[in-house]
């Protein structure tokens, strides 16, 4: 650090060192300067004098709520956060202020996206037999949605699916997910016979050239990849969502569980999810047992 001068401000005394000495590129010194500036003007607003060295923790936080208000997204408020704290502990290092405003100071958390999940409706469309002609490739992509949509396991945990695994008698499908962990997840009478008139099918085309339970017409276990292009084909049928994956089949078997009352804790076992917490993020879309109970309760509904 070199003693400031009065005729260099403490920004370019900064950004000379995180150039000089840092070696940053010029775009990343140009980011800093902007956060920082933009930190300044808000200190220069009308009100008491603040300078460098009488910003405390105050008003840091009241900068964070300022940008908050304005719309900025959680990830810009932290980017100039970060700015500011790499800012203050060079200053403080070099005995240009007292103190360090930022120390210890949190961010805001950055919000998780909601799950993106096909409709009910959406969901009836697409599983219409009416949808799909007897073709190998209709059965084979047909089949894999209906395991998706009614078992809610991952992409990785289809491909890996043998015929063993699944119990026909119980109709319950065992599992194999993160970890080596296994669960078992029951399913309904749709997906029993969809499996069963799949693998007739499969049989005819493939024989037992492989234990499992999703094939390629070659007789090759499918990998992620072709069934993620077969359900992203398939999906774009009844969707115009975004994303076209399996996993949002996974998010549309678990926001239907809980629109249709079943317990988080049950849900988070069938999703094979280790916290609560992971599951919870499926109550915000969750609405339409909410709707229902506002309209049958509120006099003015």
């Amino acid at each position: 650090c070199h003693k400031r001068s009065d005729n260099v401000p403490m920004i370019d005394m900064f950004l000379d060192y995180l150039r000089l000495e840092r070696n940053y590129s010029p775009m990343t010194v140009i980011s800093y300067r902007k956060d920082l500036e933009a930190f300044e003007r808000f200190c220069q607003e009308p009100g008491p004098q603040i300078t460098w060295e009488s910003v405390d923790t105050d008003v840091v936080r009241d900068w964070m709520e300022d940008m908050m208000d304005k719309g900025n997204a959680a990830s810009s408020v932290n980017r100039r956060i970060s700015a500011l704290r790499s800012f203050y502990r060079f200053a403080l290092r070099c005995g240009l202020v007292s103190k360090d405003p930022v120390h210890g100071l949190q961010g805001p958390r950055r919000q998780k996206p909601l799950p993106q999940f096909l409709k009910e409706s959406e969901m009836e469309q697409l599983l219409d037999p009416a949808m799909w002609t007897d073709s190998y490739g209709d059965v084979l992509a047909r089949t894999l949605i209906v395991t998706f949509y009614e078992t809610g396991i991952r992409l990785s945990e289809l491909t890996g699916l043998d015929d063993r695994d699944v119990d026909d008698v119980t109709c319950e499908l065992k599992v194999t997910g993160k970890r080596n962990k296994q669960r078992i997840i029951p399913f309904g009478k749709e997906l029993e016979e969809t499996l069963a008139a799949y693998r007739c099918v499969r049989d005819a085309r493939t024989g037992d050239s492989s234990p499992a339970l999703f094939r390629t017409e070659k007789g090759e276990r499918m990998t992620n990849a072709q069934v993620r292009a077969l359900v992203k084909k398939n999906l774009s049928r009844v969707s115009t969502l975004k994303k076209r994956t399996p996993h949002v089949l996974r998010h549309t078997f678990a926001t239907a569980m809980l629109n249709h009352e079943a317990g988080l804790e049950s849900v988070k076992k069938l999703l094979g999810h280790e916290s609560l917490s992971t599951t919870e993020i499926y109550t915000h879309t969750t609405f339409e047992q909410l709707k229902k109970v506002y309209k049958n309760a509120h006099p003015r509904a």
